[in-house]
C-alpha cells in the first residue's frame, strides 16, 4: 500500500561482541510441585516433562462447570497426546493433529447450535430493516427517531452479535480442519440442473454441484443422489460458452493427462453464467495464485432523498440484467456507491454499510480525491482514482441539471466536469480524465429525460407496463445526444432492460408521479432513466458488464437505486523473468493526423506511457490543407520510443497516450490512445479518434511495431479460457473504507481483500 519500500542504502551489520565465557548457571526455578519429600542437595535436578507442566496448570484451573466427558478428553490430551504433538513440531510438522482431534471432539455440537441460532437473529434483523410508513404526526416523529437513531443502535447490536458468532464459528472449525458437513461459509454449495448430451446425441437430465470450499465439481444423476463422481479444481481446464444457445462445454483432465469434453445445456444463460462464476471462484481460491488477472466491480447510483439502504441493491436484485441467485452470493472485489441528495452523515453510512460489507483495502495505491464545485445549487460531481496493481481506475459521481428542457445545460455540465475535475497521474496533465485511466466509470443522477410531449404521459406509462423499453429509449435524451456525439463520446452503456427509475410515488414502485402542482402551474416529470452508469476503457482491455438494472423493493425515494457489475482485467505487479531488460523498443511509423481546425500553426506529437521514463516529442510535422476545411499533418517517417522494460509480459499490457500539440503555444488539438497489444505479432496499422474535452477533434493513423527481448508472455486466465470472472478470496475482517463527500453528493469505495483466513 505504499508504506513499505526497499532499502535505498546498505545497512551495516552491528559489530559482534566477543563471546564471554558464561558462568555455569543452575536450571531455572520451577513451579512448586506436590512431591512426597524434597530432593536432597546432591540429587540431580530433573526437568519435568511438558505433560507434567500442563497437568499441573490444569489443576489450578476451575473446570467444575465443564461436562465430565470434556474434562476426561482434556486430561487425556495433556497426559499423553501433547507429547506426541510436541515431537511432531520438533520434526517439522506444525499441524498439531491430536489437538485438532480434541477440539473437533469438543466442538462436535457447536456447528448445529450456531446454525440454529443465526437464522433467528437474521429474521429479527430483516424485520427491523423494513421501512415504516408513518400515519399520524406522533407516529411520524417516532419513526423519524427510529430511522435516524434507533436503527443505528439496532444495526450495531446485531452486527456485533452475528459477526462475533460467525467469526468465532469460522475460526474454531478452520483451526481444527473440521469438514463434518458444510460450514456456514460465504459461498455454500450450489446445484444446477442441466441436460447432458450423450455420445449418441440423446439428452438426459443430470445435476452439477459446485463446492467452492471443498474445491470439487460433482456430477450427479439425481439432485439428492450420491456424490461419488467428481473432479477437483485443477482438473477443470477450460469452459467454452456457445454465443447462440445456453450450451457450455467443460474440458476436464482425466487419468494420464488425457482430456475429455463434456457438453451441458442450461435452462438459461443466467444460470450458465452463475455456474461459470462459481467454478472460477473455486479454481482461484484453491490455486494459490498470488495476484489476480481479473477483479469484479459493483457500481451503484441512487438519488436517495430521505432513505436508507437495503441489501437488494448490493446483491443486484430487481429488474434488468441481473445475476443468477447462486452467483449473487459471490461478493465483489470493489464496491463503488455514488449517491445524490444524501441525508446520511458519515457515521450513519458506516452503521448502514457494515451490515452488508466486511472488507479492507488491499492492492490499492495512489488514491486522490477531487470535488468539482462547477455546478450550481445541489448539483455537482465528485471523483476518486486509484491504482490496482498496474491498472488505473477512475470513478466520477455526478448530479447534473434537472428539467426536461435543459439537456443542453446537462451537456455543458459534463464538459465543465471534464475541464475542472483533476484526477489521476499528474504526469498526464495534457489529457483530461477520459484518457487518464485504464477504466473510467461515470455514474449518477444524470437527469436526462424522455423527450416526448407531456400529453404522452399515460401512453408512456402503458408502454412501461408492457416493457416496450426500446421504443421509449429512442426518445431518451442521453441516447440521442450520445448518438450525435454531443456528450459522453466513446463511452459504453449496457443495454437498458429495466423500467425508468424516476419519478415514482414514494412507498410504491407501481405508480409514477409525473405531475407536480406548483404556484406557477402544473409541472410534468415524465418517467425517465435519470440514473445511469457508463464506462470508457483503453482499447484491447478486458471488461464485461455482468449486470445492469435497478431494485424494485426500495421505495423510500422517488428514484430507484441502479446497479451495474463488471468483470475487469487487471495487470499484476511485474517481476521480470528475463535478465536483460534493455533491449527492444516501440516504433511509430508514418503517422498522419487530420485535425478539425483552420489554424496555421505547426504541430508535433507527444507520446506518454507508464512504460516510458519520460514523454517523447516528435519533430514538427508538415501541414497540408484538406478539402473539407481541416488540416492534414504528416509527421516524420519513424518515431522511436525506448521503454524502461522490454519484456513482452510487461510491454504488451501497456498503452501509449498520444497528444497532437501546437509547437508555438503547446495547446492540445486532440488526444487518443494506442494499445501495444495490437502490435504483438508484427507491424500493425492503426487509426484512432482524437478528442479534446469530450469533443471529436480529428483522427490519427499510422503504424506501430513492438520489439521485445526474449521471454514468454503469461497467458491471461480470462483470455485463453473464456472464464466468466475472477474472484478474490475474502476474509471477514473489520470494515475499513474511505468516504468522500461533496455537499450532498457522496462517493463510497469498498475494496475487498484477497487473502485466506
Amino acid at each position: 500500500m505504499g508504506l513499505v519500500t526497499r532499502l535505498q542504502f546498505p545497512v551495516q551489520k552491528e559489530e559482534e561482541l566477543e563471546e564471554e565465557q558464561e558462568p555455569v548457571s543452575q536450571p531455572p526455578q520451577l513451579p512448586p510441585r506436590n512431591l512426597p519429600a524434597p530432593p536432597s542437595r546432591d540429587a540431580e535436578v530433573s526437568r519435568p516433562s511438558i505433560s507434567d507442566v500442563y497437568l499441573q496448570r490444569l489443576q489450578h484451573v476451575d473446570a467444575s462447570s465443564l461436562p465430565e466427558d470434556h474434562q476426561k478428553f482434556i486430561q487425556e490430551y495433556f497426559r499423553q497426546s501433547i507429547v506426541l504433538d510436541a515431537e511432531q513440531v520438533q520434526n517439522g510438522n506444525p499441524t498439531l493433529p491430536n489437538l485438532k482431534k480434541l477440539l473437533m471432539t469438543i466442538c462436535k455440537s457447536l456447528n448445529n447450535e450456531i446454525s440454529r441460532c443465526l437464522p433467528s437473529l437474521e429474521t429479527i434483523q430483516k424485520v427491523l430493516e423494513q421501512p415504516m410508513s408513518p400515519g399520524s404526526s406522533r407516529l411520524k416523529s417516532q419513526v423519524r427517531v427510529l430511522n435516524r437513531t434507533g436503527r443505528a443502535q439496532y444495526r450495531q447490536a446485531f452486527t456485533m452479535c452475528t459477526t462475533s458468532i460467525s467469526t468465532k464459528h469460522a475460526a474454531v472449525f478452520e483451526s481444527v480442519g473440521y469438514d463434518g458437513g458444510h460450514r456456514n461459509s460465504l459461498i455454500p454449495p450450489a446445484t444446477f440442473e442441466v441436460k447432458s448430451a450423450e455420445s449418441l446425441g440423446i439428452s438426459s437430465k443430470m445435476y452439477l454441484k459446485v463446492d467452492v470450499e471443498g474445491g470439487k465439481l460433482y456430477f450427479k444423476k439425481s439432485k439428492e443422489g450420491a456424490e461419488d463422481k467428481y473432479f477437483v479444481h485443477n482438473k477443470i481446464l477450460q469452459l467454452v460458452k456457445s454465443p447462440k444457445s445456453q450450451k457450455l462445454v467443460v474440458v476436464l483432465e482425466t487419468e494420464k493427462e488425457k482430456t475429455v469434453r463434456k457438453e451441458f445445456v442450461f435452462d438459461d444463460t443466467k444460470k450458465r453464467e452463475g455456474f461459470c462464476q462459481l467454478l472460477q471462484l473455486m479454481k482461484n481460491k484453491h490455486s494459490g495464485k498470488p495476484e489476480p488477472d481479473m477483479i469484479t466491480i459493483f457500481v451503484g447510483t441512487w438519488n436517495m432523498g430521505d432513505s436508507c439502504i437495503l441489501a437488494s441493491w448490493f446483491k443486484c436484485k430487481g429488474q434488468g440484467k441481473t445475476r443468477d441467485d447462486t452467483a449473487s452470493q459471490i461478493p465483489h472485489d470493489i464496491y463503488v456507491i455514488g449517491t445524490q441528495e444524501d441525508p446520511l452523515g458519515e457515521k450513519e453510512w458506516m452503521d448502514v454499510t457494515e451490515i452488508f460489507l466486511a472488507c479492507c483495502c488491499h492492492n490499492v495505491t495512489h488514491v486522490p480525491v477531487f470535488n468539482s464545485d462547477t455546478l450550481a445549487g445541489n448539483k455537482g460531481a465528485v471523483g476518486v482514482s486509484f491504482m490496482f496493481n498496474r491498472t488505473s481506475f477512475g470513478f466520477v459521481n455526478s448530479h447534473l441539471t434537472s428539467g426536461s428542457e435543459k439537456k443542453l445545460r446537462r451537456n455543458q455540465n459534463y464538459t465543465s466536469i471534464l475541464r475542472f475535475l483533476n484526477l489521476g497521474d499528474k504526469k498526464l496533465n495534457p489529457f483530461d480524465i477520459t484518457h487518464r485511466f485504464t477504466h473510467l466509470f461515470w455514474l449518477g443522477d444524470l437527469n436526462y429525460r424522455i423527450e416526448l410531449p407531456f400529453t404522452e404521459a399515460e401512453n408512456i406509462v402503458t408502454k412501461i407496463k408492457q416493457q416496450h423499453y426500446p421504443e421509449l429509449l429512442r426518445s431518451d435524451q442521453l441516447t440521442m445526444e450520445r448518438s450525435e456525439e454531443k456528450v459522453f463520446l466513446e463511452y459504453v452503456e449496457e443495454e437498458i432492460t429495466f423500467a425508468p427509475t424516476y419519478r415514482f410515488e414514494r412507498d410504491t414502485r407501481e405508480k409514477y408521479a409525473y405531475t407536480k402542482a406548483k404556484a406557477t402551474g402544473t409541472k410534468y416529470n415524465l418517467p425517465s432513466w435519470c440514473d445511469r452508469v457508463l464506462r470508457k476503457s483503453y482499447p484491447s482491455v478486458h471488461v464485461v458488464c455482468q449486470s445492469y438494472g435497478c431494485t424494485n423493493d426500495i421505495m423510500t425515494s422517488d428514484h430507484s437505486p441502479v446497479f451495474a457489475t463488471f468483470d475487469v482485467g487487471v495487470s499484476s505487479q511485474f517481476i521480470s523473468k528475463n535478465g536483460n531488460l534493455s533491449e527492444g523498443g516501440i516504433t511509430f511509423i508514418g503517422c498522419q493526423a487530420i485535425l478539425k481546425t483552420k489554424s496555421n500553426t505547426k504541430f508535433s506529437i507527444e507520446f506518454h506511457s507508464s512504460c516510458l521514463e519520460k514523454f517523447v516529442k516528435s519533430a514538427e510535422g508538415e501541414n497540408q490543407v484538406n478539402s473539407e476545411g481541416s488540416i492534414k499533418v504528416r509527421f516524420g517517417s519513424q518515431i522511436e520510443l525506448i521503454p524502461i522494460i522490454s519484456d513482452p509480459e510487461f510491454l504488451l499490457d501497456q498503452h501509449v497516450l498520444i497528444s497532437v500539440k501546437s509547437t508555438d503555444g503547446d495547446e492540445s488539438f486532440g488526444e487518443g490512445c494506442v494499445a501495444l497489444r495490437s502490435a504483438e505479432r508484427s507491424y500493425t496499422e492503426f487509426e484512432i479518434t482524437l478528442t479534446h474535452h469530450g469533443e471529436r477533434t480529428g483522427t490519427l493513423s499510422g503504424g506501430v511495431q513492438v520489439r521485445t527481448s526474449e521471454g514468454k508472455q503469461t497467458e491471461k486466465l480470462y483470455g485463453e479460457w473464456q472464464w466468466s470472472a475472477y474472484r478474490l478470496l475474502i476474509c471477514i475482517l473489520p470494515m475499513c473504507f474511505i468516504i468522500f463527500k461533496h455537499t450532498i453528493l457522496y462517493l463510497y469505495f469498498f475494496i475487498l481483500i484477497d487473502s485466506v483466513i
